[in-house]
């Protein structure tokens, strides 16, 4: 890959906090509040409204809707994020993930929606996938390596990987 500087674009440093706005947010703060917790993340700002919390190099934050908003669902084919997919440094941990978030499940809501398993994505993609209290899709994936950024890997993906990776 080309040096992003010499060709005046910009190489970002990661992601740095995420909100995710939530329709029942007393229902889903003990969820975030543990699972936050899990991942080494400190909380920050914990008031009626808005639950936020720092680690792991990035932010993440949870925030009530808005009244008119509370009582709409989250649909991952809406306009808006999709799901929030957070990278383990290990598949190890990706199991680990696996253990803690179907006994906070079973403890707060939320539902596993698929065990850890390796997929299509890049070579050795590993993920949990689940969903919190109010349905919201997280991840939580390992890849070993350099992944997709290898520059072996031919980008982008041949077509029938994507159309096999754009199905819902």
């Amino acid at each position: 890959m080309n040096d992003p500087a010499s060709t005046g674009r910009v190489s970002l440093n990661g992601i740095a906090h995420i909100y995710i706005t939530v329709q029942d947010y007393p229902r889903c703060l003990p969820f975030y509040e543990a699972m936050l917790g899990f991942f080494d993340m400190q909380t920050l700002v914990r008031t009626d409204v808005l639950f936020y919390a720092v680690g792991s190099r990035t932010g993440i934050g949870i925030r009530a809707a808005s009244a008119e908003h509370a009582g709409t669902p989250f649909d991952q084919y809406r306009a808006g994020m999709h799901h929030l997919c957070l990278r383990a440094r290990s598949r190890e941990d990706v199991d680990r993930c696996a253990e803690f978030i179907a006994d906070l499940c079973a403890k707060h809501g939320g539902r596993i929606v698929h065990m850890p398993v390796e997929d299509g994505w890049a070579p050795g993609y590993y993920s949990l996938l689940w969903e919190d209290p109010c349905g919201t899709r997280l991840e939580v994936n390992h890849v070993p390596g350099m992944g997709n950024f290898d520059p072996t890997v031919d980008l982008p993906l041949k077509g029938d990987v994507q159309k096999l990776l754009s199905q819902p």
